[in-house]
């Protein structure tokens, strides 16, 4: 580490410090205030901040490795995720939520199930699962960047208490980031959050911008394309993966057969189905739903939401491909000469990139972005999750009517309380992928069958939430623990052959015991109040089967109409899922001088967002204040 990039990355964390702190003293004025912003927060910061924190190190190092390894149809192993859940929720999923005028995910629940038993048992189980989900983040960044960090930095950090190591160096970086970043989101709240990761979002485009700039100007087309096939640049697939590498590169082609991938189109056709049905669940009680809750009217819920996608993934690629350029030209040789090559390596590239091939000043202001891309990341899970366990449980079960002050005190509590819990579940994973494969199709998929039915289902009912979410939570806890005990089980066991499939085959066992919690507990329980679904309908307005409240609302008001615009959203939806392809795929193309691939990107996007002016914006700008 040179000097220069040390001094870069000392000046980022003072001045990271600086601004969260510095803005702290308006989080002080109530929960609102804590965890909204008080609802006074511009969208277009808020679209930033959103952005900013969706650009994480730990997924970063992903898709690197993927994109080095799968070529350019790897993009749509975002899908996992799914990716364009943004996509959704910026059609029409933002407005509905916004409409509700509360503080987090599981407070909304109750706009729809009621304040009876059922409705707080479906409240404390969204509580519980935005929980879970936070401390399950918190490891994934907790793994992800002891990872990196270990690499670029040259000291050793391992913490010994006699001949015994008591922290390992990745975990001891990992602790002093997580430290840091926990001070400042814990002291200053949405406003911190925000103002940081606006800060944070510019150091990771700069970085982005110039580490491309390296990769472009430093290495030819000649080099990249004595590397990379015409299958490497393939956006198309069949049923299953073709060879991707040319026989010099033979052991990529074997770690591509042993990462489990190889049937793609059975990957894509699971990443469809969980995502269609994800995607309108809407999105997980975290941190993009809380800037959804932020934003000051419900017009700029759904400006937030479009501005996140447009500001995220131009950038967010162009370094990840400028990495990507730089290893497959440097680091190509050197992988291929390892008999023992795994997918543990492509974990590894971006901090071996940055750490050896990257010139002074750049490797600091990169280094810089990726530490903020983790910072930013972190402070809006540490801030999103404590808001579900003051406001939800602690506020509404055990002190409804204690000061400001004194909730502000334990959303500080809470903070670290999730903080320490995360660190703790980071100890035991075992790898950033499996972390990734945990969160994305085992615990998400617990999510998603009772989450879809809330939106399009009159008769479903706090009760049938409530098990539906615990039942998808139970058989994520158990993926959970048979991964990270596969080395346990006798080979040819039951256990051990549930163990070594893919958590995203599982997604459909964990969808169906998911849906069958949710209906049994919707027929063995009565209705929701009628009211309180009256309520709701007339106040989100969402498409389904509502016929019987809409018929009483009718009856009540001739002029109440009801939401006829389900396929004009599944259009708008399928035109954004291309718009968002176009943005990924462009600067990947661009960085390896495919030109024509290129042009063609930047024609769709352009197409793709003239048509979105007309079928998303302007229908946007006609929504009341």
């Amino acid at each position: 580490m040179n000097v220069i990039d040390i001094a870069i990355i000392v000046a980022y964390i003072i001045l990271t410090l600086f601004v969260g702190i510095w803005v702290s003293k308006k989080a002080s004025q109530g929960l609102k205030s804590y965890f909204l912003g008080g609802n006074n927060i511009k969208w277009y910061y808020l679209g930033l901040s959103n952005g900013s924190g969706m650009f994480d190190v730990s997924g970063t190092a992903w898709m690197v490795g993927i994109l080095f390894l799968y070529g350019v149809k790897s993009f749509m192993f975002m899908w996992l995720w799914p990716i364009w859940n943004q996509i959704f929720v910026m059609m029409f999923l933002a407005v509905w939520i916004r409409r509700s005028n509360i503080m987090t995910g599981s407070e909304w629940i109750l706009t729809r199930f009621g304040d009876d038993r059922a409705g707080r048992a479906s409240h404390s189980i969204v509580a519980v699962f935005a929980i879970v989900a936070a401390v399950g983040f918190i490891a994934y960044f907790f793994e992800g960047v002891g990872k990196f960090l270990t690499i670029i930095l040259p000291w050793d950090m391992a913490l010994h208490i006699g001949e015994m190591v008591l922290l390992n160096s990745e975990q001891s970086y990992a602790m002093i980031i997580i430290f840091l970043t926990t001070i400042y989101t814990v002291k200053g709240g949405m406003f911190s959050v925000v103002a940081t990761e606006v800060l944070q979002y510019i150091i990771m485009v700069v970085a982005g911008i110039l580490v491309a700039g390296y990769a472009f100007f430093a290495f030819s087309d000649v080099e990249i394309n004595s590397v990379i096939s015409a299958e490497w640049k393939n956006v198309f697939f069949g049923w299953e993966l073709g060879t991707h590498w040319d026989k010099e590169f033979q052991a990529f082609n074997d770690l591509i057969d042993s990462e489990g991938y190889k049937m793609f189109g059975a990957l894509i056709g699971m990443t469809l189905f969980k995502g269609f049905f994800a995607s309108i669940a809407g999105p997980t009680p975290s941190y993009d739903l809380q800037r959804i809750l932020s934003t000051r009217t419900v017009k700029d819920a759904a400006y937030m939401s479009g501005f996140t996608n447009l500001v995220l993934f131009i950038p967010r690629y162009l370094l990840i491909t400028g990495i990507v350029v730089i290893a497959l030209v440097v680091l190509t040789p050197e992988m291929i000469a390892n008999p023992g090559l795994t997918g543990a390596e492509l974990e590894v590239l971006l901090p071996k990139v940055i750490n050896f091939h990257v010139p002074v000043g750049i490797k600091g202001l990169l280094l810089a972005g990726l530490l903020a891309a983790f910072m930013s990341t972190f402070s809006a899970f540490v801030n999103a999750g404590p808001a579900y366990l003051v406001n939800d449980i602690y506020k509404k079960y055990f002190r409804p009517e204690a000061s400001h002050k004194h909730y502000i005190k334990v959303s500080h509590i809470a903070s670290f309380l999730v903080v320490i819990l995360g660190v703790v579940m980071g100890f035991f994973a075992d790898s950033i992928n499996s972390l990734t494969l945990w969160i994305t199709s085992a615990l998400f998929g617990g999510y998603v069958a009772a989450n879809f039915l809330k939106w399009i289902w009159w008769r479903f009912n706090g009760w049938g939430y409530f098990w539906g979410m615990l039942s998808g939570l139970i058989i994520a806890s158990l993926q959970f623990v048979l991964d990270n005990n596969k080395a346990n089980f006798m080979e040819g066991s039951l256990l051990y052959d549930l163990s070594h499939v893919h958590a995203i085959y599982l997604f459909p066992i964990i969808f169906g015991v998911s849906m069958l919690g949710s209906f049994l507990g919707t027929y063995f329980s009565p209705a929701t109040d009628r009211e309180v679904l009256k309520s709701f309908y007339k106040n989100v307005k969402p498409w389904g089967w509502w016929n019987p409240v809409y018929k009483e609302l009718k009856a009540e008001d001739p002029n109440f109409q009801k939401n006829n615009e389900f396929w004009w959203d599944m259009m708008n939806c399928a035109i954004g899922i291309i718009w968002q392809s176009s943005m990924i795929v462009l600067p990947i193309y661009f960085m390896i001088r495919d030109y024509p691939k290129a042009i063609i990107a930047l024609v769709v996007f352009g197409i793709t967002s003239a048509i979105l002016k007309f079928t998303w914006l302007d229908k946007v700008r006609e929504i009341p204040n």
